[in-house]
């Protein structure tokens, strides 16, 4: 479980193919891995993975053909990317976000980035089958960072997709990758883990 609170911002060392999945290495900044033990989970950019090794102020983790399928890993990711990390929330730590699960739901995509007095309004067009999950002023997670929807829109009748915004404020831009969002770019979308269980309870009834 995680916060969507990024703590620092990490760098594909490298990406090797292992039988039909992927193993990945990621370089933290100095004494983030502190701690950290082999089988503990990091949220990167979103994705849980669970440390295989740690070497050298790296780690590494394998990522299967299902997270690859769903997140911008197997398709964005090359040694050199840029992203950000979180360590799982320990007992006692403070939910300064909201209750993250780093279980990847889709992929959105950049639509518009516009200035927004100090702070920077992004629309991203999700696919119809995960808007439903979005609502206006709820939270949302975009490749690990915890943010609040500002509105949903659904497009014309017939399309396979929605679009809505967050605004960034100058810390966020500051302190993760989505700083660098320009339209066209990919990212990873979970929705609040509240309205899968709603949905759930409410068709078993």
């Amino acid at each position: 479980m995680f916060t969507g609170l990024v703590q620092t911002i990490g760098t594909v060392t490298r990406c090797i193919p292992k039988g039909g999945d992927l193993e990945i290495a990621v370089a933290a900044p100095a004494g983030y891995l502190e701690g950290t033990a082999l089988g503990d989970s990091i949220a990167v950019n979103g994705c849980c993975l669970t440390v295989t090794q740690i070497v050298d102020g790296a780690f590494t983790a394998d990522v299967s053909r299902e997270t690859l399928s769903l997140t911008t890993l197997g398709s964005n990711w090359a040694a050199g990317s840029r992203v950000n990390l979180e360590k799982a929330l320990r007992a006692g730590d403070a939910l300064g976000g909201h209750y993250v699960t780093g279980h990847v739901d889709g992929i959105a995509s950049v639509s518009t980035v516009t200035d927004d007095a100090r702070s920077r309004r992004v629309e991203f067009v999700v696919p119809l089958k995960l808007a439903r999950y979005i609502a206006r002023k709820g939270s949302v997670t975009v490749d690990g960072v915890s943010l609040t929807v500002n509105g949903v829109t659904e497009l014309d009748a017939g399309k396979p997709d929605a679009r809505f915004d967050v605004n960034l404020v100058p810390h966020t831009l500051d302190v993760t990758i989505l700083g660098g969002y320009v339209p066209g770019t990919r990212v990873n979308l979970e929705v609040d883990i509240i309205a899968r269980y709603l949905e759930r309870m409410m068709g078993a009834s």
